[in-house]
């Protein structure tokens, strides 16, 4: 089955985050369990928490995936946020374990001048320091490149979990399709996605990349820009996504949208990611 769905909000009880990924035709989602620019992570509520599984059950929508805060930076070189980033992270894993939630998913962070390979060093260091929860798998997101941040590379993701204490079997990674364009991989063409899943294979390993953001992108190949577009309006196109989701290394992995929510919204974009996915 294919599964597909949309970031949704978490307001009025985690559980309600089940029928707003119905309405917009989802079938597996995202959410956060915190503000994604604020360190506090939310309390599970215990109640809410059995109503959320039991009602994802019921409505076979899953695998969730939660996101973390957007102020993570375990490249830094600062301890003092590396000490908080650490606080947040763990508290952001043991969330997702209390709603039973495979995935969890942060940006790596950024170097701050301190060097790619110092950050990429860091960053597994401080993996190592982390507990993850039995049934829960840390991923890593690839990034678009832009100024200091680290894991725009496949080798990067792949050198942080070599340094970690962890490995893959408590480690993956998440592969955001607009930070892959950005920071330089043309999936767009078929050549360009053979030597994609060739690169990927050989160092992350395709069966250690476990869930997938869709997002077209607002500007041009390489470009190292994050801003992301409805699915085949951005440069990355309609052929492209094609392309992306129908791969036979892809095609069975869980798929989120990260798409602008205007007037098109993520029902559009589920839509539109359907209308382009082959029949099995």
């Amino acid at each position: 089955m294919f599964r597909i769905g949309a970031h949704v909000s978490i307001s009025g009880g985690v559980a309600k985050a089940v029928d707003r990924e119905r309405e917009v035709g989802g079938n597996c989602g995202q959410i956060f369990v915190g503000s994604p620019r604020g360190w506090a992570v939310s309390e599970v509520d215990e109640d809410d928490a059995d109503a959320f599984v039991e009602a994802a059950g019921a409505q076979d929508v899953g695998p969730w995936i939660v996101h973390g805060t957007y102020l993570v930076n375990l490249a830094t070189p600062k301890d003092d946020l590396a000490a908080k980033s650490l606080d947040t992270v763990q508290a952001e894993l043991d969330a997702a374990a209390a709603l039973d939630i495979p995935y969890y998913v942060f940006h790596p962070g950024a170097h701050t001048g301190a060097g790619e390979e110092t950050g990429i060093q860091n960053v597994g260091e401080r993996l190592s320091e982390l507990d993850v929860p039995a049934g829960v798998t840390l991923l890593l997101e690839n990034t678009a490149g832009k100024g200091t941040t680290v894991g725009t590379h496949f080798a990067d993701l792949d050198q942080m979990v070599a340094v970690s204490a962890h490995d893959y079997d408590d480690l993956g990674v998440c592969l955001d399709t607009c930070h892959l364009y950005a920071a330089g991989y043309d999936f767009t063409t078929e050549a360009g996605m053979a030597e994609m899943i060739e690169d990927l294979d050989a160092t992350i390993g395709v069966e250690n990349v476990h869930y997938l953001h869709l997002n077209d992108s607002k500007h041009p190949l390489g470009s190292e820009k994050d801003e992301h577009e409805h699915l085949g309006e951005g440069e990355i196109g309609e052929e492209g996504f094609r392309r992306f989701i129908n791969h036979a290394a892809l095609r069975e992995k869980p798929m989120v949208l990260e798409t602008p929510e205007d007037e098109k919204g993520y029902a559009w974009n589920v839509e539109k990611a359907r209308e382009l996915r082959d029949e099995e």
